[in-house]
């Protein structure tokens, strides 16, 4: 007779160790992985923030709102700039309204807040709409 608990508990610590082994690499790559960058910016959320966050070497945040008006004049400005700098920074859009919890962990009390992660940190913050040029020489630093 075939013994499913030994089974079922042989792959549940297989699952437990392949998912801590990929969860203790998170981060440790410095180099951007082209292929595995988007070129267009993605779409964050409560669930997969933290993730995104320790994925890619250097994330650049907008934080914004439907209403916000000055939130509409930014999001073309990140659309142009993930896609000019496809390899070498990423860029992420979280709606605010939707997404309170990482907001509120954030400090986020003003939109449009861009912030830019690298290698898992915050290391700058930008409120306030803003030019191209202007986001341009901000995030130039981090690259």
């Amino acid at each position: 007779m075939h013994n499913w608990d030994d089974e079922l508990k042989e792959i549940m610590q297989r699952k437990m160790k392949t998912y801590q082994e990929k969860r203790n690499n998170i981060g440790t790559d410095s180099k951007l992985d082209v292929g595995n960058h988007p070129s267009t910016p993605i779409t964050l959320t409560d669930f997969n923030f933290n993730e995104s966050v320790h994925k890619y070497p250097l994330l650049i945040v907008d934080f914004w709102a439907a209403w916000c008006g000055p939130c509409r004049m930014v999001s073309p400005v990140i659309d142009q700039l993930s896609s000019e700098l496809d390899g070498k920074a990423v860029f992420g859009k979280i709606n605010v309204d939707d997404n309170t919890n990482t907001s509120n962990a954030l400090g986020i009390q003003s939109i449009p807040t861009i912030v830019v992660f690298k290698n898992g940190q915050a290391v700058d913050r930008i409120i306030g709409a803003i030019t191209k040029s202007q986001l341009t020489s901000k995030i130039s630093p981090h690259i």
